[in-house]
């Protein structure tokens, strides 16, 4: 059977959707066990264990926490696989996924693939290319194959699983990191309460045209239970925090319904969103570039579209 390592950097008692999906991807192809990141906070207990458990994980690879960011993960993940013997390694599609598996890559000389959308059983693997206008099947050619997977790509099963008991924990020495940046200081972001960006089934973006003003865009997020982007000149201008944007320089989303108000839609934009399901754009420029992807296109002012469109979902789910 395929042994398949999958990295969870923060565990948790419930373990998050991209957690959930990749360990139902790798639960299909073979026997699944995780790599758990090395920061003091990474290093779970036996109930965030026993909930990465009850999702397919067997086994469990961990070192001593450390404070350094990317490379002891990336040195422990390339330990992990030499110690279990992996031919398929899976990685949250985000910044710090991508980075973990290109470092490891290079200490197993093993290929890595970037924005899989889904894997064979003969490790065959789907990804999207060219801002999402094309998906091509590729496959690594040596080494494990280190895959980040793009998440909302995997369909998870319509109940829970049943609880169990926490898998083994083998404690790894991962060696030697090379130089690593060390965390000095942290603060605790304000919560939302909406859905984390690159997880959420829907998401609501507003760009230049919000003109600052980004209370119709929450207003409709709010109505919708969607989580908020934002292209990067919204960011740029201040009207929004930067962990909001969307596009080639900021998040790769892929949610079931995007509504971008606002947005012009250029290419950089795209790049970031065009996976998604359904996009709805609504922009009071007939011509901007963004209707060429959408499903559905409304030329209007935002400022009337959104309260509008809010008003209606409330009245229908009341």
């Amino acid at each position: 059977m395929t042994n398949i390592l999958v990295y969870v950097p923060v565990p948790a008692a419930s373990p998050s959707k991209s957690q959930r999906e990749l360990l139902t991807l790798a639960a299909r192809l073979g026997e699944v066990s995780v790599v758990l990141g090395t920061s003091p906070d990474a290093i779970a207990d036996e109930e965030a264990r026993a909930g990465l458990s009850a999702w397919g994980a067997s086994g469990f690879y961990s070192a001593d926490a450390t404070n350094g960011l990317v490379a002891p993960d990336a040195a422990l993940l390339a330990a992990a696989a030499k110690e279990s013997g992996a031919t398929l390694i899976l990685l949250p599609n985000d910044i710090q996924g991508r980075e973990v598996a290109a470092r490891a890559g290079v200490k197993l000389d093993a290929g890595v693939i970037t924005d899989a959308i889904d894997i064979d059983v003969d490790l065959v693997v789907s990804k999207s290319v060219l801002a999402g206008s094309y998906t091509v099947r590729v496959k690594a050619t040596r080494g494990p194959a280190l895959v980040t997977v793009k998440p909302n790509s995997v369909q998870l099963p319509a109940q829970e699983p049943a609880a169990v008991a926490a898998a083994p924990l083998r404690v790894l020495e991962p060696g030697e990191s090379g130089a690593v940046a060390t965390v000095t200081g942290s603060e605790a972001r304000t919560a939302s309460g909406r859905p984390e960006l690159t997880e959420a089934r829907f998401v609501v973006a507003g760009g230049r045209g919000v003109d600052g003003d980004f209370g119709p865009v929450e207003d409709l997020a709010d109505a919708l239970g969607a989580a908020i982007g934002a292209s990067r000149a919204a960011t740029d201008a201040g009207w929004i925090d930067h962990g909001a944007q969307v596009g080639q320089t900021g998040k790769t989303v892929s949610p079931q319904l995007y509504i971008s108000a606002g947005i012009s839609g250029a290419i950089q934009q795209k790049a970031g969103m065009q996976s998604s399901t359904y996009i709805v754009a609504v922009n009071k420029d007939p011509d901007a570039p963004v209707f060429e992807i959408a499903d559905l296109g409304i030329v209007g002012d935002l400022a009337t579209v959104l309260p509008q469109a809010a008003a209606e979902i409330r009245r229908r789910k009341g």
